[in-house]
């Protein structure tokens, strides 16, 4: 008992806390297995290895924002048809991140988009990959405040560190000139430096009206699709088919009844 408190102690000082604490039931099955010597080693560790890589996935996770967390094979790519499984299965691996290029998810709300750009980013934590979600128009009123307030330099370093970053809900809101402008400094500074994953509800032909600028929405498109995939998903609303599904949405009624 006094060596299995010091082996203990031992590996604690040596900042195995995960194999101090599972030590017990490490010796209890291997008293119950009689395993060999290397292969009681071997299992020590690899709990170890897994309690750290758990660790460090949940940190991760944690530091990139995410608003809920989903993965690819929850994807219902039945429901959405117009959607290749195989490239988003490519593009799981991430190859697109150390290639620097970018996704862009497009199309009308509800189908889907949030849903596969959170996998991405779940499945790039898993490889370790730096990763910071944020919506477009929180990203704005945050860069707008640090430039009223002088730190924008700063601020900005949040968006364009992360080997990958996730600009959710694009279109939705028009912006003026400041919000534009603070939006095509993201994008610059992270062309060709580090990887971009994009929802929108509007098409390439209105980004013009949306930035209010289309000399300034062109700079921001030609950087953003110069190394991109595009996936336009024509279809259904999730959120509406759950509705049908529950019967909370129903056919209109007829005038008269």
């Amino acid at each position: 008992m006094i060596e299995l408190e010091q082996v203990r102690g031992r590996l604690e000082d040596l900042g195995i806390y995960q194999g101090a604490a599972a030590l017990d039931a490490c010796l209890e099955r291997a008293t119950r297995e009689q395993p060999t010597y290397i292969g009681f080693l071997n299992d020590f560790l690899g709990q170890e290895i897994a309690q750290r890589k758990q660790r460090n996935f949940e940190v991760r996770t944690k530091l990139a924002h995410l608003p809920y967390r989903k993965t690819i094979d929850e994807f219902d790519f039945s429901f959405q048809p117009s959607i290749d499984e195989r490239l988003m299965r490519e593009l799981a691996s991430m190859s697109f991140a150390t290639r620097t290029e970018n996704i862009l998810f497009l199309g009308p709300p509800g189908v889907g988009k949030s849903h596969l750009s959170v996998a991405m980013a779940m499945e790039a934590i898993k490889h370790g990959l730096s990763v910071y979600f944020v919506t477009l128009s929180h990203l704005i009123e945050d860069l707008r405040k640090a430039h009223e307030e002088n730190r924008l330099d700063k601020r900005l370093r949040v968006y364009t560190r992360p080997k990958l970053l996730l600009i959710d809900e694009v279109g939705y809101l028009p912006m003026d000139r400041l919000p534009a402008n603070l939006f095509f400094q993201v994008i610059s500074a992270r062309y060709e430096r580090g990887s971009i994953i994009m929802t929108s509800n509007k098409n390439f032909r209105e980004w013009g009206e949306l930035i209010g600028d289309s000399i300034l929405a062109t700079a921001i498109l030609d950087r953003l699709l110069h190394h991109s995939h595009i996936v336009n998903i024509r279809g259904n609303s999730y959120r509406l088919r759950e509705k049908m599904k529950s019967g909370a949405y129903g056919m209109p009624k007829s005038v008269g009844e």
